[in-house]
């Protein structure tokens, strides 16, 4: 079909407005105390928990060790990415009509550059996160860092931290599938 790589480009720019309908990550801490685990949602727009008061007990277990207080209002990622996501999508919308393979191609990988860049932004979060401890916080453990897993699990004192992409990443990654699809059907249809 004609039209096919261009609705399949258009889907997967469109797609990207799902990762406000699902949390993008999601890490747990499971504990002998939380057997169930405590999990936070990390969302394009927010944060939040699988019950409410998630964000007050990670706070109040954070402060044992010296970690800073989550408070979303004051991480600035959430107030750009939804911008970044929206852009992305229009701008991706509007490439789908213009019908251009190239412009299509710059896209996806734009898309993969943000996304890599969206993670080391994650990573250099986390790690500030997870080192650098008030001196006055009522444990120590000398030499020891609280940092989660980027991707993985990995044991804090007595906490197993569990951090991987959730439901909302999928979005994603159908924005950048599509993408190179629509990009090399094009491509062949032209070939002809």
């Amino acid at each position: 079909m004609k039209y096919m790589p261009k609705i399949i480009f258009i889907i997967g720019a469109a797609a990207l407005l799902g990762t406000f309908l699902a949390p993008i990550w999601r890490i747990t801490l499971e504990a002998p105390q939380y057997p169930q685990g405590v999990t936070m949602y990390i969302w394009i727009n927010k944060l939040d928990g699988a019950e409410r008061g998630t964000l007050q007990n990670i706070n109040i277990l954070n402060h044992y060790v010296g970690m800073k207080m989550i408070e979303p209002e004051s991480i600035p990622e959430l107030k750009y990415f939804p911008k970044i996501i929206i852009g992305m999508a229009v701008m991706g919308v509007l490439f789908g009509f213009i019908n251009n393979k190239k412009l299509w191609l710059t896209w996806g990988i734009a898309l993969i550059l943000l996304g890599m860049l969206g993670i080391y932004d994650f990573y250099l979060w986390e790690y500030d996160y997870g080192h650098n401890l008030a001196p006055d916080a009522p444990i120590k453990v000398p030499g020891m860092a609280y940092q989660p897993p980027l991707f993985g699990t990995k044991m804090l004192l007595n906490f197993n931290a569990i951090s991987y992409p959730h439901y909302g990443s999928i979005f994603i990654g159908i924005a950048m599938i599509f993408s190179f699809l629509a990009f090399f059907l094009k491509k062949k249809q032209e070939a002809r």
